[in-house]
């Protein structure tokens, strides 16, 4: 963890969504930025005289990869006094102040059960990070769900990257699932409406002795929630509903 406020230089812009945008920012004084995949990064703004009201805090949405390069995916939220400096004012070359790498919300050590990440939004940056991670360095694991609620299919946040990552990993399920917007004739091959219904379908299909006439226990999962309230508070009920302990989940709120 460093809380030592340290400069970035913004080497790359590029426009994700309409409404959604991605930073890379080099650390010119570090050969390498190491962190763990999960982890955040906080910056300094120059929105406010006081300091607390300057920083937002945004997960990193790229993964340790040697270098001295991290990737930041940022929604512009109507009102917001950041993000609206940050997409009106930030150009590539300019630096940014910012401190970190910060926070616990980080993979178990093993992973020795299922993991189901559940997100809204940027919320998909730190389990981008995590996947990949986990894939590049053949870390042992069970299965990973990746469920991204979304409301329209513009939506979704570095889809075709996660598509392509579950077509080759047999052990990595991508499930957007769209909540408007979604058109007629291909509602037979995407997932509609929210999260919820994704993994409350799985836990209990993967229930011991599910299909059977008495209910089995849940198969042993870690849950990461990371998203808008809301959609976090919500989970966390369903989840222990299905049966499992509250040490189970982990989150990160946003907003």
């Amino acid at each position: 963890m460093s809380l030592i406020w340290q400069t970035g230089k913004v080497i790359r812009i590029v426009n994700e969504t309409s409404n959604t945008r991605r930073y890379w920012i080099e650390v010119p004084d570090m050969p390498k930025f190491d962190f763990e995949p999960g982890q955040f990064v906080t910056l300094d703004l120059p929105i406010h005289e006081k300091p607390n009201k300057r920083w937002r805090s945004y997960s990193i949405a790229s993964w340790p990869d040697g270098s001295n390069v991290f990737e930041l995916v940022i929604v512009l939220l109507e009102g917001g006094a950041g993000t609206t400096w940050l997409f009106n004012e930030v150009k590539e070359g300019d630096t940014l102040t910012f401190r970190g790498p910060q926070g616990k919300f980080t993979l178990p050590e093993p992973i020795d059960r299922d993991l189901f990440f559940i997100c809204t939004g940027t919320g998909i940056a730190p389990f981008r990070s995590m996947a990949h991670h986990i894939l590049n360095h053949n870390i042992s694991h069970q299965n990973i769900y990746l469920i991204f609620g979304c409301r329209k299919l513009t939506d979704s946040l570095y889809g075709k990257e996660m598509q392509e990552l579950s077509e080759k990993v047999s052990s990595f399920q991508y499930i957007p699932t769209y909540s408007r917007e979604v058109p007629e004739n291909q509602h037979h091959l995407i997932r509609t409406g929210y999260v919820h219904a994704i993994y409350e379908e799985i836990c209990r299909n993967n229930s011991a002795g599910a299909g059977s006439s008495e209910a089995g226990s849940p198969r042993p999962a870690y849950f990461y929630l990371c998203g808008w309230k809301n959609m976090i508070d919500e989970a966390k009920e369903r989840i222990q509903a299905l049966g499992y302990d509250r040490k189970a989940i982990h989150l990160e709120l946003y907003g």
